[in-house]
């Protein structure tokens, strides 16, 4: 039987149907910097926020805008989000076939499966994945400026940035594979205190320093193992956007703070 995980946040984090998400998908990565350096070289990962998208979605857009002179070479996304609802001991793949969005399905990479499944720290757990937002919101994004694409979807839990760091090498792959991290920043602290919080973490993720944690990041243990990764292959990071709901959707007495950042292959380096 061919197995599809419903949307569990369409109507509530983005819209339900299917015009207006383009829509508003394709008006937020309208409004990114245009790419002014055509032999630019497209991001090998990026780490994008996951909260509502009248929050971070145009915060997101920035790190996908910059995937368009690639839309048709990545064939895989690696995409990592910290669960929220169900506790899970390692990475947990989910079970399926293909994730749906009101923009369509999206096959999951039953090849990359493969090739974690014997990885101890990698288990399946489809009730991980079924109410689980950070892994959710990215896919609208990922099917407006990607073309034909797989996913290998994990939702990470209990688990360490070297056994994160593990599975990212065993998909790494070349130019066709693509890596997200899907993580907000600090959580419901006040306006100024969260500024402060937010912009030492992201000296910290510039810095390579992967001992992030969960207050700083809810996805901290998937940027930790980006970080580890990132290191050996001699990735260069780069902040492309850096606000929180205070300045977009919400008040400023508690807020969630929000970043992008693309990760790019250092010129000349082979992997």
């Amino acid at each position: 039987m061919h197995q599809i995980r419903q949307p569990a946040v369409a109507g509530a984090f983005y819209p339900g149907q299917e015009q207006a998400l383009s829509n508003d998908v394709m008006a937020m990565l309208a409004k990114a910097p245009p790419i002014t350096n055509a032999s630019a070289s497209a991001p090998k990962a990026i780490i994008v926020p996951h909260a509502g998208y009248i929050y971070s979605g145009a915060t997101a857009a920035l790190a996908y805008a910059r995937l368009s002179p690639v839309r048709g070479l990545i064939r895989r996304v690696v995409l990592l989000g910290p669960v929220h609802r169900v506790p899970v001991r390692g990475l947990a793949l989910p079970g399926v076939d293909a994730f749906a969005t009101p923009l369509g399905n999206i096959e999951i990479d039953q090849i990359a499966v493969a090739a974690i499944t014997s990885l101890r720290q990698v288990v399946v757990s489809p009730v991980a994945h079924a109410l689980e937002h950070s892994l959710e919101v990215q896919l609208p994004f990922l099917q407006s400026v990607l073309d034909d694409f797989k996913l290998v979807p994990l939702a990470v839990g209990d688990t360490t940035p070297a056994e994160v760091a593990e599975v990212l090498e065993a998909l790494w792959g070349g130019e066709e594979t693509l890596i997200v991290i899907s993580s907000d920043l600090s959580h419901f602290l006040p306006y100024r205190a969260a500024q402060a919080t937010d912009q030492e973490t992201v000296q910290e993720i510039l810095a390579m320093d992967g001992r992030l944690t969960h207050e700083q990041a809810c996805g901290g243990t998937p940027v930790n193992g980006l970080l580890l990764a990132a290191r050996q292959h001699h990735l260069q990071p780069q902040l492309l956007g850096l606000c929180n709901s205070g300045d977009t959707a919400g008040d400023k007495g508690r807020v969630v703070g929000y970043a992008s950042f693309a990760f790019m292959e250092a010129p000349g380096h082979v992997q």
